[in-house]
């Protein structure tokens, strides 16, 4: 081929293919919501579609590039995912969440390990690999799908951090397994210890990095707030590049860097959280329609049975024991740990982390990548499409809260511990609440709008709070969690009052 066609190849597929493709992805995903289907399947078949088994748009077969694309991809999935774990939500749940992110990924990866190689029979490098790949859960497959469901806060919480903080581990684990087989070694002292050097060092860089980033972004004023967002842009590969440069885990470090920003006040915060979604959803749903490219459903004749079997595996058996070992004694209780072990959606990582052994030039990176695919796939598929059901089976769930229509957003240009508060009041709707003159609001907190169903109802001292209203605050961050009681706290009174008339009126039936 010669410059010109090479040339030409790259422009179709830069500016016909790629584009229609994410077009393609979009239309779908908007369609198939009201059915609750997952982005990143969607995106997973369009790529599937356009690959060379089905429309032959582009054919994509280079392991070491889809390795590449989607480590970037993944830098900014995981710094999102801490950016958006709340500190108060973590330690309510900080040790079941944190618990299963850890150990309980270790405690998945051994089970599965034990069940393939022993039960079935499978070499030891294909259950090493496969259990260590499949052994996290996918963060964004879950808050797609649990965002439809009202669940307690606790359980939700606990899902949803876990999700978010479990991928760093399956990566450190897989990067240990992959690097000692294409080494031609096996586990020994030396690897132990890099692994806790990467585990110990990795959160110490991020957390490093994500004070200075604070202190950074809050002692610049450029007038094109445009800056911010290149500024982040090169602070969040620089976190991972200097862990990776001292071999700590740079995934770690993204993640807890995240976390940090997330959780401080810094100017323009607000843009730099919806930059960090939007960099997070056109990373996930650029990656697996990627990783749709790569796979060959054509090839999956001589891999399903073995793929179904692996879903079986993590599914029905590590999953389940990792969760009621890995959280004894947290007093989860029967129905919320079998909704855990349910929830445990396989996704984006665990296919990334697929590429790995092929990317490392080990002959049975294709077979683990097949294998990985397919079981995935089946849990975004049956597991995604039937959380809501087992929620409801185990009596754990509620009816859904309609989302608001309306939202405001604070984009600071200068230091300030101001923020936007948004408080979701509860139930039953439409119960009327105080008028808003009647709150005991902390000095300095003003409600700034109140969104009812499709309507914004102004708010004045006059107007009153009713279920399920959507109330948004200008108030001092320190402030936030004194701003969320002093709104739910009517509604909780309300709420014990309507269950002791019931009981009294129960009683009076009985006499």
């Amino acid at each position: 081929m010669d410059a010109s066609s090479s040339i030409d190849a790259i422009n179709v597929l830069l500016y016909i293919t790629a584009p229609s493709l994410l077009i393609a992805v979009v239309l779908a995903a908007v369609w198939l919501d009201r059915w609750s289907v997952p982005v990143i399947v969607v995106a997973l078949g369009a790529g599937i579609v356009f690959g060379n088994d089905v429309l032959n748009f582009y054919e994509f077969s280079n392991f070491s590039a889809a390795n590449l694309l989607a480590n970037i991809a993944l830098v900014f999935i995981l710094f999102h995912g801490g950016f958006s774990t709340r500190r108060e939500d973590f330690k309510s749940v900080a040790l079941p969440a944190g618990g299963l992110a850890t150990w309980g990924v270790v405690l998945t990866a051994i089970f599965s390990y034990i069940v393939l190689h022993w039960g079935f029979n499978w070499s030891n490098e294909k259950a090493l690999l496969l259990a260590v790949i499949v052994s996290s859960t996918d963060a964004a497959a879950i808050f797609s799908i649990l965002r439809r469901q009202s669940l307690p806060a606790k359980l939700s919480s606990t899902v949803e951090i876990e999700s978010a903080a479990n991928d760093p581990m399956a990566i450190l684990l897989t990067t240990i397994a992959v690097t000692a087989f294409a080494a031609g070694t096996s586990v020994n002292i030396q690897m132990l210890a890099g692994f806790l050097w990467q585990f110990a060092a990795g959160p110490a860089i991020g957390l490093a990095v994500g004070w200075g980033a604070v202190w950074l972004f809050n002692r610049l004023t450029p007038e094109d707030r445009g800056y911010y967002y290149v500024l982040f842009l090169g602070l969040v590969p620089i976190t991972y590049g200097m862990a990776d440069f001292v071999q700590a885990s740079g995934m770690l470090a993204v993640f807890t860097a995240g976390y940090v920003m997330g959780n401080s006040s810094f100017v323009h915060k607000q843009g730099i959280r919806n930059f960090s979604e939007a960099l997070s959803t056109i990373g996930n749903i650029g990656m697996f329609a990627m990783l749709g490219l790569l796979v060959s459903p054509a090839s999956w004749t001589d891999f399903w049975l073995q793929g179904v079997l692996l879903f079986i595996v993590v599914t029905f058996i590590a999953r389940p024991l990792a969760v009621f070992l890995g959280t004894l004694g947290m007093k989860l209780g029967t129905k919320n740990k079998l909704f855990i072990s349910w929830a445990g959606l396989r996704g984006s990582v665990p296919i990334v982390l697929a590429t790995y052994p092929a990317a490392a030039g080990l002959e049975i990176g294709i077979e683990v990548f097949n294998l990985v695919f397919v079981a995935v796939l089946l849990s975004i598929v049956l597991q995604g499409s039937t959380l809501g059901a087992v929620a409801k089976w185990l009596n754990l769930s509620a009816p859904s809260r309609p989302k608001p229509l309306y939202q405001l957003e604070l984009m600071t240009m200068t230091s300030s511990d101001y923020d936007l508060v948004t408080v979701e009041l509860p139930g039953p709707p439409g119960a009327r609440g105080p008028r808003i003159r009647e709150l005991c609001l902390p000095e300095g907190a003003v409600i700034t709008m109140v969104t009812r169903g499709s309507e914004i109802v102004l708010p004045k001292g006059n107007t009153y709070l009713c279920g399920w209203d959507h109330v948004t605050i200008l108030a001092h961050a320190p402030d936030a969690a004194e701003v969320r009681k002093a709104l739910k706290q009517p509604f909780w009174q309300l709420e014990e009052r309507a269950r002791a008339e019931a009981h009294a009126e129960e009683l009076l039936g009985e006499s």
